[in-house]
């Protein structure tokens, strides 16, 4: 009868264990860090018009839009070289945030004249 018993209770915790086994784990959520960086880059604001003033070595570029003039600073030596392409007087597509420069690149004539069209 102890036998009984015992192969029972083997057999039950067993099964106790088995059903833990089979629900799935519920995955943990690192996911919301990932989340706030597409926020984060989702607030950039592009801005396009002439450049009026850029100095590359000190990371500083000022742009006119059709309303108003914006003026914008980078730390970045990525974003810096990437202001020592555009001149006074290029139109250029500028993406920042807070006042920092992100990327900026000159615009082509014939690129504004089809989006013109």
């Amino acid at each position: 009868m102890k036998y009984t018993i015992a192969i029972l209770a083997i057999g039950l915790t067993s099964n106790g264990v088995s059903f833990a086994q089979a629900r799935p784990a519920t995955p943990a959520t690192p996911a919301a860090p990932t989340m706030e960086k597409k926020t984060e880059m989702a607030q950039a604001t592009v801005l396009t018009g002439k450049v009026t003033s850029v100095d590359a070595k000190a990371g500083k570029l000022t742009v006119k839009t059709k309303d108003k003039e914006v003026n914008l600073t980078t730390d970045s030596k990525s974003t810096k070289a990437a202001l020592e392409k555009l001149k006074v007087g290029d139109t250029a597509k500028v993406f920042e945030k807070g006042g920092k420069v992100i990327a900026a690149s000159p615009v082509k004539a014939e690129s504004m004249t089809k989006a013109a069209k």
